[in-house]
């Protein structure tokens, strides 16, 4: 996973989080619920990228990596 994508799954996190304590102190059940779907959404999203990069690396570590400098 890349920085940038660690830092938008960070962002979207945080901003649920941000969005379910909001609707918890003002009593917004909805705007609860949405806080959460959103950190839901920020996990499954990571999951799927730590998927991703697992499978490239079986890929790479089969194959060999062609682009590799070392």
């Amino acid at each position: 996973m890349s920085s940038e994508e660690k830092f938008e799954n960070s962002k979207d996190k945080l901003g649920g989080e941000a969005k379910e304590g909001l609707g918890k102190l003002t009593g917004d059940k909805e705007t609860e619920a949405e806080g959460r779907a959103e950190q839901g959404k920020a996990a499954l999203k990571g999951k799927a990228q730590d998927a991703r990069d697992s499978v490239k690396g079986a890929v790479d570590g089969m194959f060999g990596n062609k682009d590799k400098t070392d």
